[in-house]
Formats: C-alpha cells, structure tokens, sequence
C-alpha cells in the first residue's frame, strides 16, 4: 500500500511487487481471493486513503463524496446523509455543536449493507474531519496530525465496504459522524451548555474534548434508530489510552462480556489486539454538572493530584455509555494505533486503517448467517 496522489514523481508501481502464492489447488485460492482477501484490502485501503488525504481535501461533505463513489455499484447498500437542517430537526446538538465554529457544515453518514436477516449490527465511527481543538486551541506541535482524527469513521465505513463486496450473509450498517472542529467566530465555548438527541443536556469544558460529543449524538440516534444487535464504536478519542497502552494495543470498553471477548479475540486473530478497560462507578462520578445532566469530561487539574493522572480514557468511555442505550455496545480507543510511527508487516509507515479487518473478522465469527 502507498498513498502517493500528491507526488509528482512516482518511483514504483504495483506491477514492481510480486507475491507468488504456491498451491496445490489455485481455483480454491482464487475463488477465495475474490470472496474475501481483495474486498478486505479493498477495505483496509478505503479507511487509509481516507485518513491519509489532507483536512482541505476531505472535509464532511467530501467525505460522504468519497464513501458515494466508494459504494457505487456494490450491491444491497443504501447509502443515506444528514444535513444540518435534518439534524437541527432531531436536536443533535452535541454533534452540531462541534462543527458549528467552521464553514463546513457537519454531516451524519449512514451506509446500510443488507446481506442477512434480523437487526443489523452497527459500526458507529468518530469523524473529526481536522481538529484543531476549538476554542480550547491545541499546541501547534504536531497539530497537523489532526488531519487524521476521522479514523473510526474512516474504518467503520472501511468494514462495511469489505462486508458488502464479500457479500457476507448480514446486515451492518456504519454510521459516521462527521464535523470540523475549529475555532471560528460562532465556535462552542467552554461552558456551553448542549441539549442531545436523548434529551439529556452536556456541559460542555473543554472543546477540544469533541469526540465523545459528536459520538453521544451518533450513538443515540442508531440505537433508537436501528436498534441493533451489537453497536461498536471506534474513535481516535483520548491520549490517555496511548499513556495506558502505548501504541501497541486499542482500549475496549463496553457493557456487554461476551461482545467484549469476540471482540478481542477477533483483534488477536488478526494482529490488531485489544485490551480491556474498565468503567467504574466512580468514571461516571466525576461527569456530574452543577447546571446541566452531565458534563463531557473532568475539569482540567481535578483529582487528588491535580489532574497529573486523570483516566480520562475511562471517563469518555462512562460518558459514551449514557447514550449506547440498552443493548449490547462496546467503545473501542483506537488513538495511538490509527497511525504507524513506521513501517511494519502488516502496512507502512502511515495510517494503518485499524479495526477495518478487526470488525470484518468479529462480523464473520459471530454475526454471519446468525439472525
């Protein structure tokens, strides 16, 4: 894999690497290849090329363009947009709350692959288009890594993808919630308050604590919507995770034990392994808000050590947990593993489209054929 749109010079082609796979039945090899093995990569390349493109190329509305023209033609899938208005009309305002700072107005994708029986199972991704923090403004260090803060989206759509052009015997749908976090003159403020899709009013801190709010939004609507037999979410969400688990291992969180262990044993099986995390009691304690239902994080320098080794990972993961609903859901950080630091056998240096081939396994080992 390369993502080299924007070199001038192009220094190899495909045709300059070979692999030779050695059968003794090559028609079985063959039949398999273009049943699972290219729609996977296929996948996998869709949530990389994504995540690669700079934040004046994909933006929410290109975003949705590219997942168009990625679906065109694969069958049994409905590709479906809300807009502003569609989501003013359902009071998301956690998710339009977020991208209300920039001129690219937000969007909430869904993709629905209809392969099987019975409630689908939903892959709800995090879509921050470029990060900037908002008013809360990030240092400018490293900020243009930023670009790639929609690789949950990017990989949730990537699975549906692979699903849909292996024509697996389910039904998944990926939801992407998409915004643009800048901090523009009718940006959010800290200590706004915001009214959810659930009713459920946030307080709002920190900006550049966005993720879990356009995800509270997401997360509502396709539990009330689709009401389905497992919700995952992926997201680039918390650096704590990366302080916790480095960039080895995603955190999973979730309400649901059996869920949890398919996913991690989907993750062992193809070398994108994850680990448990925990959402005590106490998570959920420190989101309570003098004004408001909640709040999305704790205040900077809270805690007994002033906020030096807050588990902030943690407390994200209570707060999606208000808004999953009732059925089986499991969070999934992926920050810290979204992006290589260089090259490694299963991709190069770059975004490697984590929880794409993950997603697709869990699906096949679990969901497939079962209604």
């Amino acid at each position: 894999y390369r993502f080299d749109r924007y070199k001038s010079v192009t220094k190899t082609t495909a045709a300059d690497h070979k692999l030779i796979i050695v059968t003794n039945d090559p028609q079985s090899a063959q039949q398999e290849w273009a049943a699972r093995g290219r729609p996977l990569i296929e996948g996998v390349a869709l949530s990389r090329d994504l995540a690669s493109e700079p934040a004046n190329v994909i933006y929410p509305e290109t975003f949705v363009t590219r997942i168009r023209d990625a679906f065109a033609g694969v069958g049994k899938v409905k590709v479906e947009v809300l807009d502003v208005a569609a989501m003013q009309r359902l009071k998301m305002g956690a998710l339009l709350g977020v991208g209300q700072g920039s001129r690219r107005p937000s969007r909430l994708l869904l993709v629905e692959y209809s392969g099987g029986q019975g409630a689908p199972v939903a892959l709800v991704g995090k879509g921050i288009t470029f990060d900037s923090g908002g008013i809360s403004l990030k240092p400018g260090t490293g900020m243009w890594e930023m670009k790639s803060d929609m690789s949950g989206a990017a990989s949730a759509v990537g699975a549906v993808l692979s699903l849909a052009k292996s024509g697996a015997p389910v039904n998944v749908v990926a939801v992407a919630a998409l915004a643009e976090n800048m901090p523009g003159e009718n940006a959010q403020r800290p200590g706004d308050v915001v009214r959810t899709m659930s009713g459920k009013t946030i307080e709002v801190l920190d900006t550049d604590t966005e993720g879990r709010l356009i995800l509270a939004d997401a997360l509502a609507y396709t539990a009330a919507r689709f009401k389905p037999r497992a919700m995952i979410d992926l997201a680039t969400l918390t650096g704590s995770i990366i302080t916790a688990l480095g960039h080895h291992r995603a955190g999973v969180f979730g309400n649901d034990e059996a869920l949890s262990a398919a996913l991690m044993a989907a993750g062992e099986a193809v070398a994108e392994p994850l680990w448990p995390m925990p959402i005590d009691d106490e998570h959920r304690e420190v989101l309570k808000s003098d004004i408001a239902d909640l709040r999305q994080c704790a205040p900077a320098g809270s805690g007994a050590w002033g906020g030096r080794f807050l588990s902030d990972a943690c407390h994200a993961a209570a707060f999606l947990r208000e808004f999953a609903g009732s059925g089986a859901w499991a969070h999934l950080d992926i920050a810290g593993v979204e992006t290589r630091e260089a090259a490694a056998p299963l991709g190069p240096k770059g975004p490697s489209g984590f929880g794409v081939r993950l997603l697709d396994h869990l699906v096949a080992m679990r969901f497939e054929g079962d209604a």
